[in-house]
């Protein structure tokens, strides 16, 4: 089976790939969804963040007060550090088992005998139009890693794919979510600049046009997967 990694600026189109992943018939494993519930009330991790950042994080009903947290993450390097020692190693260890899990219910396959030659995958404008969405020839599984990079997962996977856009368009994505300018800027330099993260990655997706120039890159990068 081969793993990869999906990863990106924030607001850049990780969710819109992986939605045609699973149209694709890809599973995908979504470390933003491990990260909720690994601080679901009565999990070893919730205590640690009340441990390690207060009561005020906790609401009334005992759920994470993700605003509260954020508040002091966001605006202090050493917090968000803390939290970030709290919660990687607990969702690298549940993304890595599920991928066990979904490896041993697909035929074996030999790995990726080379990492991809990194390139990005904007379509041509003679390139075919994509029709129906297909699944991979290969077994394939795909990760959401919104910090790859950072966090050196990339060595545990046989390939990563990031998407990306201009820090425009990234701009007027996050503003809907009710952040100001400042927040969107303290979450932007939390991660390494896109331009790290594209050449960092074997596959690129450009997401500044339409969706459907998005799936028409994504299959031809699935195609490259399928013949390495």
């Amino acid at each position: 089976m081969i793993t990869v990694g999906l990863t990106g600026g924030i607001g850049m189109g990780k969710s819109a790939c992986a939605d045609l992943l699973r149209q694709r018939g890809i599973p995908v494993i979504d470390t933003d969804v491990l990260a909720r519930q690994i601080v679901e009330p009565g999990q070893p991790a919730l205590e640690e963040i009340r441990q390690t950042f207060g009561p005020q994080v906790i609401r009334p009903d005992g759920r994470l007060d993700r605003k509260q947290l954020a508040g002091t993450v966001f605006y202090d390097p050493t917090a968000r550090a803390q939290l970030e020692q709290i919660l990687h190693p607990r969702i690298r260890q549940l993304w890595k088992s599920q991928l066990e899990t979904l490896r041993a219910q697909t035929s074996p396959t030999l790995p990726l005998s080379h990492s991809p030659t990194p390139r990005p995958a904007e379509p041509r404008s003679n390139a075919p139009r994509s029709h129906a969405p297909h699944a991979p020839h290969a077994p394939l599984a795909v990760v959401v890693i919104p910090l790859l990079f950072e966090t050196h997962a990339q060595t545990e996977l046989d390939a990563t794919l990031c998407v990306a856009c201009t820090s425009v368009t990234q701009r007027e994505r996050l503003r809907p979510r009710g952040w100001s300018d400042k927040e969107i800027d303290l979450r932007i330099s939390a991660q390494l600049p896109i331009s790290e993260k594209t050449s960092l990655a074997n596959f690129v997706i450009w997401t500044e046009g339409s969706l459907d120039v998005h799936a028409r890159q994504l299959d031809r990068i699935l195609c490259s997967l399928n013949s390495a």
